[in-house]
């Protein structure tokens, strides 16, 4: 750790992973028509993907993203690229992946999708978006609002909080980034992005601490 590198208390820790279990929707996954794979910097989101397409949820399974500041070095040619690519070599058929090359956030990755699968003759019912652990509340509530008439499902890698910060190999970074998708839950509806949520009082007085205690990074204007 780096002198200017913030440490994590343990009570801090405690904080974060109560806002972490609030981001993830617990869904009881089930057969559905379509997967949406949400891109990021997360190859693990293809990963999971693989594997919930070869357990047989989903004959098809779209890939969207293409490239953020956060990505452009890691995924040259687009996330959702480089997604269908490692998705393919762990075992999912070309075929059945579709690819949305342009979204650069989670409204377009909606939106975008839908045009995909339009144009693929494709109009589910049943939508499954894959994503970051903390993300899966987020992108159901924005799913919700762009796309009212359809049942959606989330899921992402059943990895524990602990584990997840391992993966990452930056605490401050990964709380920082559980902060900013808390307040973004918060606001979009706010902005008619997404729709609104009721967030425990518990779960938003750990955002508030941890906003006082400088995990700030991730944070937009509002």
């Amino acid at each position: 750790m780096s002198d200017n590198e913030q440490a994590i208390t343990e009570d801090q820790r405690s904080r974060a992973a109560r806002i972490w279990n609030y981001h993830q929707m617990h869904h009881r996954l089930r057969p559905v028509d379509v997967a949406i794979g949400l891109g990021s910097h997360d190859l693990g989101v293809a990963t999971h993907s693989a594997e919930l397409y070869r357990a047989g949820l989903f004959p098809t399974l779209i890939f969207t993203g293409g490239n953020s500041p956060t990505t452009a070095k890691v995924f040259p040619r687009g996330e959702a690229v480089h997604f269908r690519e490692h998705a393919i070599n762990l075992g999912v058929p070309a075929e059945a992946i579709l690819l949305e090359p342009e979204a650069g956030n989670t409204g377009q990755n909606i939106t975008l999708s839908r045009e995909v699968l339009a144009a693929a003759g494709i109009t589910p019912t049943t939508v499954l978006l894959v994503s970051k652990p903390y993300m899966e509340r987020r992108s159901y509530a924005t799913a919700r609002k762009l796309w009212p008439d359809v049942e959606i499902l989330c899921a992402s890698e059943p990895l524990e909080f602990d584990d997840y910060v391992k993966s990452i190999g930056d605490e401050k970074l990964v709380l920082d980034m559980l902060v900013g998708d808390l307040q973004r839950v918060i606001e979009y509806p706010k902005l008619g992005f997404a729709i609104e949520q009721a967030v425990p009082e518990d779960v938003h007085g750990a955002y508030e601490s941890l906003i006082h205690d400088g995990y700030t990074s991730r944070l937009i204007a509002s």
